[in-house]
Order: C-alpha cells, then structure tokens, then sequence
C-alpha cells in the first residue's frame, strides 16, 4: 500500500511539475511573441527616419553620423527579427554556423530559434532596449531633417533602389566627399593625398566612381582625371597627362582651374616613385587640387595628407538586408519563410562579398523554388568545405587572390567546371561571351574543353564587366579527396 500511494504522489508531483513547466514555456513564447511585436515597431519607424532622411541633402556631418547609426540599427534588428522569423522553417534539422542543431517549436506562432533559447532572448531584449532608446535620441535629428531641401527621386521598388545604387557605404561617400570639398590652408600650395585601401573587389572604384560623379565635385574641380597603375611607371605627373581618363573637365570661372586627380594602383608603388610623382603633381597642380590613390596595399596609407580610409567588407546584419532583396525582389520574404530560412542560410555562405551577392541573387530571384535552393545551398556548402579542406581557404577570399575555383553544376551531377580567374577586361576590345556564370549555377554550361564567361555585369557605375576563364571535366569531381574533412565552420 506505501509502495502504491509512493507512487501516485511521485506521478503526481511530476505531472505538476511538467503543468509548470509547461506554463513557464507558454509564458516565455507568449513574452517574446510581444517583444518581437514591439521590435518590428520600432523597426517601422526607424525605416520611416531612414528613408525621409535619404530623401533630404543633408550636410552637417554630425547629422550624418546619426544617420548612419539609424541604419546600421535598423539592419541589426531586421537581422535579429527575421532570425526568429526564419530560422527552422526549412528542415527539422538544419546546418547553422557549421555544426547541426535541432531548432525546436515553443507556440503556435512557430518561432523558432537555435539553442540555447534564454541566450537568445536575451539578445531580443537588449536589441529592442537599444533601439527603443536610440529612436527617443533621435527626436530632435527628426525634427532637424525639416530645414533639409528635398532630393528629387522616382518611386521605385526597394529591390530596384538596390540594384541602381551603391549600398552599405553612405558614410564613406561622405568621408571622401569632405575630404575634396574642404579648402585647403592659404599657405599650403601642395595638393592634399587620400589613400584608399582594401582589398580586391571590396568596392574601391566603385566609391571613387560614385565620388567623381557627384554635382558638388563637379562644381568644385575643373577636371577629374583617373590614372592607373600601368601609367605610372615614369613617377611624372607632365608625362602622363595624355595617359589618363578624363571624367569630368569644366573651364567655367567657378572651379578655379582646382583639379582632382584619382590613381588607382593594382600593386604597391615604391616610396621613391611616389615622392616623385606627388613632387611633380605639386608644381603642376593649382591650389586647392586634391588626389586620391586606392590600393590594396597598406603601404600606400603612408602617402596620404590625410587619414587613410579603409574599406571592409559589410557587417553580417546589412549584408543580409542586401542578400535578401536581390535574392526576393519585388516579393515578400514574409509569404515564404522556407524560402526566407534557405536565403539567410545561402547569404552566410558568402562571406559579405558584393560579386555573390549579385550573382546569387540574380540565380535565387529566377528560381524562387524551395528545392532549387535547397540543392544551391547544399552546392555551396560543398564547395565552400571542399576548399577549405585543400587549400586552408574560402573560395571568396580565393578567388580575390586569383585562385582557381571549383564549381559542381546544380543539374549535371557528372560534370564540373574550374573556374580559373576571374578578371576585368579594361580594354574592351574583346568580344563579351554570351556564357554567364549564372548560366553555369543552372547547369547551362556548355560542352567545350576550355571556354570565357560572364562572371557579373555590374549595373551601377563604373558598369565593370567581369570575365571569367573556364575549363569543364566530367567524373567524379577532381577536388574529391580520400581524406573526409573534420568538423569546420563553412558557413
């Protein structure tokens, strides 16, 4: 009879404990349904500020700093939201940062997040405290936008905005632009030097391009011309005046005979070159002129006037807010969050590089198919891991050294391509290949040996066209080793 009552209490003392449990769960999920509500508010209205913000010509740079920070804010909560959003929807088991993990469901609202859950938490509520308290900061800056002029744009779509203008590098633009616009001190005749680093296609020209075409540079210097490292052997700036593009040239009063001159350097410059070509620059040039010389090199931060500025790559929050509206275009991630879960999963796998996302967003917005994305994310992963395993190295940071890279076709299982460099062809004398490698993800490729490519048009200036030289083999692929690689990260 002890043995029985034992027993009934023990079952009962369980099953309160499990009713407990359970409600403490409830109440959790039900907490964070709320917060993730509230977030998404907060998040509305700090896009609302961005974006009539961006419609203003804002000059005072503490303004633009404030500025930046309601972006870098809204894309870390977006980022934060749509990881509960997303994350889960596409298996049961899915890969995150390398390692499995099972995402479990904790109330029929179906949010879904990695373990361990209160770390999570944790972080929503220390994102909505941020943010919250950043939008009351900002009161007055909204108010401030009110003596700003209007800048004339066409209602286009967010992805089309995206897609027609430079992204993620506002407050780099405005670093450079008041650098040049700046004067120069009365006693001062020599030109003033900002150096440009980072690395291979990380978005140099494209900044000095955007740069060059801004109305108030325009305004501001007569001529605008671009030498590349090819042109600068001699270290003369009265040799090379017949070697360099000119952009922009105005011999209107208003300038001021003021001239800027961009060098883009493809390797370093001794230290002797360059002492050369500036001494020369500085007789030849009037008061006032300005250079600008980008390089990947860190070297080249010792020749500047002014403070080098040094482009990276973009945070993991605004890459996916780039990712995911070239990948979605017009649609709404929100109507397909299986899809929405396989973007965020394909976007990590990128390494915050502007070419894949441009090329995979291309892909994904042909085929907005859960399985076609499903084989693109198990592709990438393959080759992402493969390369890592044999070379010590993601395919990103490879290819940017010009090293070969291996691709495994979506629908030709039996056929591989080598991509063996990719480059941009500032000649333009060749005939561009009709072949893309968007072409090749779809399994399109053709049956030649050796063949060029289109590796990505860019579609804003300076319109690059980059190429790329291919080989093909059927088999198994030549990257297979009999080693299996050990457990690494590969998103």
């Amino acid at each position: 009879m002890e043995a029985l009552l034992s027993a009934i209490a023990s079952d009962l003392v369980s099953r309160a404990l499990s009713m407990v449990i359970q409600r403490c769960g409830r109440s959790k999920a039900e907490e964070t349904e709320k917060n993730l509500q509230r977030l998404q508010r907060v998040l509305l209205r700090i896009k609302a500020s961005v974006e009539e913000a961006e419609r203003r010509w804002i000059t005072n740079q503490a303004m633009l700093r404030q500025l930046d920070m309601l972006r870098q804010g809204m894309y870390q909560g977006n980022y934060m939201l749509d990881t509960f959003r997303y994350r889960g929807h596409s298996d049961d088991n899915e890969v995150s940062g390398g390692r499995l993990v099972v995402l479990p469901r904790f109330s029929s609202t179906k949010l879904f997040f990695p373990l361990p859950v209160s770390d999570n938490v944790k972080k929503l509520e220390k994102m909505l405290y941020s943010l919250e308290t950043l939008m009351c900061d900002m009161q007055e800056f909204v108010v401030f936008l009110e003596g700003y002029p209007r800048i004339c744009r066409q209602p286009y779509s967010t992805y089309l905005i995206l897609d027609k203008v430079m992204f993620g590098r506002q407050m780099e633009m405005e670093t450079v632009l008041n650098f040049l616009l700046r004067p120069e001190a009365i006693g001062d005749g020599n030109p003033g030097v900002l150096p440009i680093v980072g690395m291979t296609r990380v978005g140099k020209s494209t900044l000095v391009e955007h740069v060059c075409l801004d109305e108030r540079v325009r305004r501001h210097f007569s001529s605008i011309v671009i030498f590349t490292g090819g042109d600068l052997g001699a270290g003369n700036m009265a040799a090379l005046r017949g070697s360099g593009v000119i952009k922009h040239q105005d011999v209107t009063a208003a300038s001021y005979g003021r001239s800027l001159v961009v060098i883009e350097l493809d390797e370093d410059m001794e230290e002797e070159t360059w002492t050369r070509l500036y001494s020369s620059a500085a007789s030849a040039m009037e008061h006032g002129s300005k250079i600008i010389v980008t390089s990947r090199s860190e070297k080249i931060a010792s020749f500047g006037t002014a403070q080098a500025l040094r482009l990276k790559h973009l945070p993991e929050e605004a890459y996916w807010y780039f990712f995911k509206t070239l990948a979605f275009g017009s649609t709404n991630p929100d109507d397909q969050p299986k899809l929405a879960s396989l973007c965020m999963e394909i976007a990590a796998t990128q390494k915050s590089s502007f070419m894949g996302a441009n090329i995979l967003g291309d892909v994904m917005r042909a085929n907005q198919n859960a399985q076609f994305w499903h084989r693109l994310l198990q592709c990438l992963r393959e080759i992402i891991s493969k390369h890592i395993l044999l070379f010590g190295e993601h395919p990103t940071y490879l290819a940017q050294k010009g090293h070969p890279i291996h691709m495994c076709l979506l629908s030709r299982a039996q056929q591989h391509v080598t991509i063996c460099k990719i480059y941009q062809d500032r000649s333009l004398k060749h005939i561009v290949p009709k072949l893309s490698l968007h072409d090749i993800y779809t399994g399109c490729a053709t049956d030649q040996a050796k063949f060029r490519m289109v590796a990505w048009r860019s579609s804003i200036p300076p319109y690059y066209t980059y190429l790329g030289n291919c080989t093909t083999h059927t088999g198994r692929c030549s990257m297979i080793s009999k080693k299996r690689p050990h457990q690494m990260r590969v998103s």
